[in-house]
């Protein structure tokens, strides 16, 4: 056992992990002033972090998590940077016996939010501060300004609000870090940034498959195409990046993009935002699209049969004007984008509701500015719609993005039209565009879907001029009185 009776509480704060998100979140920390105690399960990483990357810096390695919580000042703050699940309540089991009420746990990693919620609860009995707080940004965010969706115990706030803020990344001069809300809110709204980035990652794909595929593109030209809209509208961190993508050169004379598999891995967090959609009820279509795309892709050798037996369009020699095809497929892009938030945002509105959170959408939006996967120039004009209306009901009622999708319509049709002829496979264009004409459709078939529920199952019905009553009708006759309870999905 570490012997800690002659340690002074000198440091800040401590970290646990050093993965690649943990060491540069700590190198950054220690950029900005800090005194940082680093921690590993695997002491070694420790010692070879400190010979390193963390040489001459002010970063304090602990050999065990009593020597770590003893180099903390009150109150302790400790960051977890782990593998989400069983590994961060193993952490917390350990920490508790070396801290007092008061002190705080930080989970930085990707954990679902209701274990954070219950953490909170677990933590709150016996006095702990729990934060579970999203980070965003990959390496480069975490080494030189993330963005932070921290929520909890907003008792911890004023005790690490000066440290998140002065390390996360900046948009305008504000830092895309605020506090997000109660319990799990700040995992909730990370699982909603992925959620999108998800959606986001799949209407490029989409939009590469559409120029390589249907309109014959070379990659050069791909490439060329992302460098221009990285300069307009859809200006934005993955944007740029697939423009580099598209512009890189391994120098074996084949784009390295087209020797890579076309099997999409993942790890959860759009599946977790898709599930939550319909748990709450809230019709996030193209996240769910974007998900199910890459379970098709995992599809690769039944796929591959598949394209020898069935029939559907072969691709033919494009023959169009090819700006304007890029510039329809822009506005589409765009169009379909903003759907895209619009839902998050609805899912954001929901949880809000059901969980009984505050959450403030304007801040949401400048935290995803800067440092994040998904920043991009557009997320001025979401923060700038909610900071004129915090109660706005959907971003489409907002007249910047009203009238957007209005200038976007005709392309996002004649895109999804070609698609569709082409036999492109574009699931979130479609979904979105899709969702657009349902949202915009003050009567939907849904009528008709009742009735076929009343009629097999007794589910009842409500009559549009009625008075609510919920009504069960013996369609053939033949059938009882007797009517099945309902439930709004």
């Amino acid at each position: 056992m570490t012997d800690t009776s002659n340690i002074k509480p000198v440091a800040d704060i401590a970290l646990i992990g050093l993965a690649v998100m943990g060491q540069n979140l700590i190198l950054n920390m220690a950029d900005h002033g800090y005194e940082v105690v680093a921690y590993n399960r695997t002491t070694s990483k420790v010692d070879h972090f400190l010979e390193n990357e963390a040489k001459g810096k002010s970063i304090i390695g602990a050999h065990s998590i009593k020597e770590l919580c003893a180099l903390l000042k009150r109150p302790r703050r400790i960051i977890l940077l782990v593998k989400a699940g069983a590994a961060v309540d193993s952490f917390i089991e350990q920490l508790l016996p070396y801290l007092d009420k008061g002190d705080i746990i930080i989970d930085g990693g990707n954990s679902h939010f209701p274990d954070s919620n219950r953490r909170y609860e677990e933590l709150n009995e016996k006095g702990i501060l729990f934060v579970g707080s999203g980070v965003s940004g990959g390496e480069e965010g975490a080494r030189y300004g993330p963005s932070i969706m921290p929520g909890g115990n907003k008792e911890a706030w004023p005790h690490i609000k000066k440290i998140f803020q002065d390390i996360s990344a900046k948009a305008d001069g504000e830092p895309c870090c605020d506090w997000v809300g109660d319990a799990g809110a700040g995992h909730f709204v990370k699982m909603v940034h992925n959620g999108i980035e998800y959606g986001d990652m799949q209407l490029i794909c989409e939009a590469y498959d559409l120029m390589k595929r249907g309109a014959g593109f070379t990659n050069e030209e791909i490439g060329d195409v992302f460098a221009k809209w990285n300069n307009g509208i859809l200006d934005s961190f993955l944007i740029e990046i697939t423009r580099d993508i598209f512009k890189y050169d391994d120098g074996s004379g084949t784009p390295l993009v087209e020797k890579i598999s076309d099997t999409a891995g993942q790890k959860g967090t759009g599946k977790w935002t898709a599930i939550n959609a319909l748990d709450l009820g809230m019709p996030v279509t193209l996240i769910g699209e974007a998900v199910f795309a890459r379970c098709l892709s995992a599809l690769k050798q039944e796929r591959v049969r598949a394209s020898k037996v069935l029939d559907g369009p072969e691709p033919v020699k494009f023959t169009g004007d090819k700006k304007e095809f890029v510039d329809q497929l822009e506005q589409a892009l765009y169009a379909s984008k903003i759907i895209s938030y619009a839902q998050g945002f609805m899912l954001i509105r929901e949880a809000a509701k059901t969980y009984g959170w505050e959450l403030n959408n304007a801040g949401i939006a400048l935290m995803w500015r800067g440092g994040c996967i998904i920043r991009s120039v557009f997320l001025a004009d979401i923060t700038k719609a909610y900071r004129q209306d915090p109660n706005l009901e959907n971003l489409l009622f907002n007249d910047f993005f009203k009238n957007a999708i209005s200038k976007a319509n005709p392309s996002w049709r004649a895109t999804v039209a070609k698609a569709v002829t082409w036999g492109v496979p574009t699931p979130a264009f479609a979904s979105a565009l899709a969702f657009y004409d349902g949202y915009r459709s003050a009567k939907l078939p849904a009528n008709l879907l009742q009735a076929q529920r009343d009629y097999f199952g007794a589910h009842t019905y409500q009559l549009l001029d009625g008075d609510g009553k919920w009504i069960h009708t013996n369609w053939t006759g033949r059938g009882g009185e007797v009517s099945s309870s309902t439930y709004d999905a």
